[in-house]
């Protein structure tokens, strides 16, 4: 709703939804009003009814409920904060910091939520604990300091919840939600582990940080009116940070929930990280685009679950594993492909009821990866009498292994080495195997690498803006669970454990949550623009060793479409030297550069703001920390000139010590001429700004391969990093 709008004679804005909504329904009643994340309300309508409402005085848009999907103990210390306490500030200014998480819910009970040693919960705090299903208000304590839940949105499209399936309150009954939220801000835990793999002290990023839950996720998906209902209410509670594990199909920014309310978010000073989604390694697989959002992929960690499958040759092929059973299967056992052992054409996929019992009794089975869980199918092996499972991945990912806790002994295996055994199991006439689990291995190289699932660019809503922004740790990623289901989340597993180790954004989303509540203690004043561009400009694109960060799939260097600016590096990040501040009226003006309308930009900036006819909006003139330079065919190729230019414009803020910044353009390529100007940058006093502007020239015919680089400010102590994707369209 356009408030501003309201018509005399209403007295309170409800007052006004309510009529409108009245006069194209008698019968509907209104599930959430919104105050803060959006002007508005929702309602169950036909579509005759919505498309009535939409012609109504005073509306901007109407929008049909969508569904939206969950992105589903090393890590602080391969991030080096173990060593680094003492850059962090102290304990009492970070337990100012509340961390919220829209998910799944939580699990009160878990460890990491103990609130030992923590002071009085922050006066700031405005939230509540509430009850419902197997949850009191006496769940919360001083680390777990709030949790709400939002269904009236999925009760409304599916029906009302079975609390015999799922609970009715904030508690988590799935474990996605108790796993995020411990990751971004979970107490430590001494002696922690998943059926002894990866023990040793279990914690968030930000440990004396406080958690607030948003229960927006059921067991029939998450849905856009019960997020922004989250998203409502959060910023209402007051928290620093907000934290979103899930994301949808992808839609203009006015038209997506979370782009509108993560808008209203920031402009309350709150940052907002989302996960950038597992449909990778397709290039414009990115969901959470919005350029106020901070879009977080995923890599690899330094550690490893190895379990090796010997063959009955002699062979021996590495894989990945989290069975806990007998250590490993005691003799060579015989081994058969799935697709030979069932009579359907997808036999080789291990799904339900497509295995011939006979076949596989006794025996390991080579399976498939693809279309159902990869846990189930060795649920599906188990149940048909096999011992074992080998999972072989298919091109879709390549070598990339992910370790599971599976319910029989199993392993994964990659695409080459998969190819490898079906020859064995093809050229031998009787083929024999056996799995052999060696624990957990740490000091893996190289790491991190992107990981393939991990959503890639370039940018399908706004090409100018590179997206992801960065990557963080999302695999195999040990965190707190829920006490109502097994690791593998499958309805047979009976096991409970306190700890799980899952993979995906979901996964590395909190991690930069944490991360940026560390950075909101250290530098309260701070923006979120001004904490993602310190997370981004101080990431790293090396190895320590030297050499460019890897991309699983390819073996090859990943790019800003793969990594954005880079593998986070909190600890870089709390010194940048010089950030790229953003303010709402940046963001609008950015929203006028796409042409948008008036109602358009209302809708997300839930004010009327018009664009100035007198003013040139350009993409190019968002203080963003990356360039992402898009030359239209047709402009490389009618210019006369032989080449054409684009030009960028950036704006630093010094939030350092007085120094000299000297620029320097790293390019590999020669193809697109890259000038800075000026070179030098001096900064005096804090809080200085300083403008610079760069152009980018290209021969009029246009390359067919993308061309990346990188343009760095240095002070001698300080590295502002900007990462360069320069394509054609």
């Amino acid at each position: 709703m356009a408030k501003s709008q309201m018509p005399e004679g209403f007295e309170d804005h409800t007052h006004w939804y309510d009529s409108s909504l009245r006069s194209v329904s008698a019968s509907a009643e209104m599930l959430y009003v919104y105050n803060n994340a959006v002007h508005g309300f929702a309602a169950r309508l036909t579509p005759e009814e919505a498309e009535s409402l939409q012609n109504q005085p005073g509306i901007l848009s109407v929008l049909p409920e969508m569904k939206y999907e969950l992105h589903t103990t090393r890590t602080p210390l391969f991030l080096g904060l173990d060593v680094s306490a003492d850059y962090f500030p102290e304990s009492n200014a970070m337990g100012d910091v509340i961390v919220g998480v829209l998910d799944t819910g939580v699990w009160p009970e878990s460890k990491s939520f103990d609130d030992n040693g923590f002071g009085p919960i922050p006066a700031s705090w405005k939230g509540e604990c509430e009850s419902g299903t197997n949850f009191t208000s006496k769940n919360c304590n001083r680390k777990l300091i709030g949790a709400r839940y939002f269904a009236k949105g999925y009760e409304s499209t599916l029906g009302p919840i079975d609390v015999s399936k799922e609970s009715k309150s904030p508690r988590d009954d799935d474990g996605h939600g108790t796993h995020t939220s411990t990751t971004a801000a979970g107490s430590v835990v001494q002696g922690a582990s998943l059926l002894g793999y990866a023990s040793g002290n279990a914690r968030g990023m930000a440990t004396h940080a406080r958690v607030a839950v948003y229960k927006v996720c059921w067991v029939g998906g998450c849905f856009s009116s019960d997020i922004l209902a989250g998203l409502d209410k959060a910023i209402d509670d007051n928290v620093n940070v907000l934290s979103l594990s899930l994301g949808g199909g992808n839609s203009d920014y006015y038209r997506d929930s979370i782009a509108i309310g993560a808008f209203a978010a920031m402009e309350k000073g709150i940052l907002v990280s989302c996960s950038a989604g597992n449909a990778g390694p397709s290039p414009y697989s990115l969901s959470n685009v919005a350029p106020w959002i901070t879009t977080v992929g995923a890599g690899t960690l330094d550690r490893d679950f190895p379990a090796y499958v010997s063959l009955g040759n002699g062979k021996n092929f590495s894989g990945v594993s989290l069975y806990k059973g007998d250590s490993s299967l005691s003799k060579m056992l015989p081994f058969v492909y799935a697709g030979n052992a069932s009579n359907m054409t997808n036999g080789n996929l291990c799904m339900t009821g497509t295995l011939i019992p006979e076949e596989v009794k006794g025996k390991i089975v080579l399976c498939d990866r693809g279309i159902n869980p990869r846990v189930q199918k060795g649920s599906v092996v188990k149940a048909a009498g096999g011992a074992g499972m080998v999972l072989a991945n298919t091109a879709a990912n390549g070598d990339e292994l992910i370790a599971d806790a599976h319910l029989i002994p199993a392993t994964s295996v990659g695409q080459t080495t998969g190819e490898a055994i079906k020859k064995y199991l093809t050229s031998d006439p009787n083929p024999t195997a056996t799995i052999l689990f060696e624990g957990t291995k740490v000091g893996i190289k190289p790491s991190p690498v992107v990981a393939a699932f991990s959503s890639r660019g370039p940018n399908s809503i706004t090409q100018e803006i590179l997206k992801p922004d960065i990557i963080a740790p999302g695999v195999n990623i040990l965190a707190g669970w829920t006490g109502a289901a097994g690791p593998t989340g499958l309805a047979e597993d009976d096991r409970r454990v306190e700890f799980n180790i899952i993979s995906g954004t979901s996964m590395s989303c909190p991690h930069v949550s944490g991360l940026a509540a560390l950075l909101k203690g250290a530098h309260p004043d701070w923006s979120p623009a001004a904490i993602r561009s310190a997370l981004m400009t101080t990431a790293y694109t090396v190895y320590k060793k030297g050499g460019a960060l890897q991309d699983v799939v390819t073996g090859k260097p990943s790019t800003p479409f793969d990594h954005g600016a880079g593998h986070v590096d909190p600890v870089a990040a709390l010194n940048p030297g010089l950030v790229y501040d953003l303010k709402a009226d940046d963001y609008l003006n950015f929203l006028c550069a796409l042409n948008y309308t008036s109602i358009q930009i209302n809708s997300v900036a839930r004010r009327p703001f018009s664009c100035e006819t007198s003013k040139k909006f350009s993409v190019a003139d968002l203080n963003y920390p990356s360039f992402a330079v898009v030359f239209p065919e047709q402009m490389t190729a009618s210019s006369g000139s032989g080449s054409s230019s684009i030009k960028h414009t950036r704006t630093l803020t010094n939030v350092g010590p007085a120094g000299t910044y000297k620029v320097n353009v790293i390019s590999p390529s020669n193809s697109v001429k890259v000038v800075v100007e000026p070179e030098i940058l001096a900064f005096t006093r804090m809080n200085e700004q300083k403008s610079y502007t760069v152009t980018f020239t290209a021969p009029s015919m246009p390359s067919t391969e993308n061309v990346y680089a990188r343009i760095e400010w240095s002070d001698g102590k300080h590295i502002v990093s900007s990462p360069v994707a320069i394509s054609w369209t």
